[in-house]
């Protein structure tokens, strides 16, 4: 009617499909078709593939851990490391000389001693047991009520949660070299 009106010589043009460059050039996918294709078993049927992917996972995750134990990486330490007031604990006491590190070879002098037939020598050994352990007893009481306050100004009363003290000093007897997450300060720089 209102249109141009065909003659039946002529033939309907077909439509070609030109493909371009960067286009997807296929329909989109239902989406019941996706959903289908993505659908997992709830319990895995194949049990050794899934302990495997499980063991590469716990593996990458140790790796990880690892890593930032060493480098100090503050986004993939073990929870007991995170946050700032760990942080600064753990710098204050790597930043200090502390007795207690030299504790443990003290006590395998102690052991070499203990093991000669000398009333003298083992004398001098338990001697020297007990008074370590009292210098080291009170050095570490002066680090921790030192560190407590600094602490407390910086952070607040509050921020020093359970643990702390404890945190600190089993960081205060380990020897330097040998604590984890590593020092990341050089004796005498205090944190601020």
């Amino acid at each position: 009617m209102f249109g141009r009106g065909r003659t039946g010589d002529e033939a309907p043009e077909v439509e070609e499909r030109q493909e371009r460059d960067g286009a997807k050039n296929r329909p989109t996918p239902k989406r019941r078709d996706q959903e289908a294709a993505r659908k997992r078993p709830l319990v895995v049927t194949d049990r050794k593939e899934a302990k495997r992917q499980d063991r590469l996972k716990r593996r990458e995750q140790l790796a990880r851990t690892r890593r930032a134990l060493e480098t100090g990486d503050e986004a993939h330490l073990p929870p007991r490391d995170k946050g700032p007031v760990r942080r600064f604990i753990r710098d204050y006491v790597d930043a200090r000389r502390n007795i207690a590190e030299l504790l443990l070879p003290v006590m395998l002098v102690v052991l070499a001693l203990s093991l000669v037939r000398n009333q003298l020598v083992f004398s001098i050994s338990v001697l020297l047991t007990w008074t370590s352990v009292f210098v080291v007893a009170v050095d570490t009481f002066l680090m921790w009520r030192g560190l407590k306050r600094k602490a407390v100004e910086k952070f607040g009363a509050d921020a020093l949660g359970r643990g702390s003290g404890y945190y600190a000093v089993l960081r205060a007897f380990q020897m330097r070299r040998q604590r984890m997450p590593r020092a990341q300060v050089e004796r005498g720089q205090y944190p601020t």
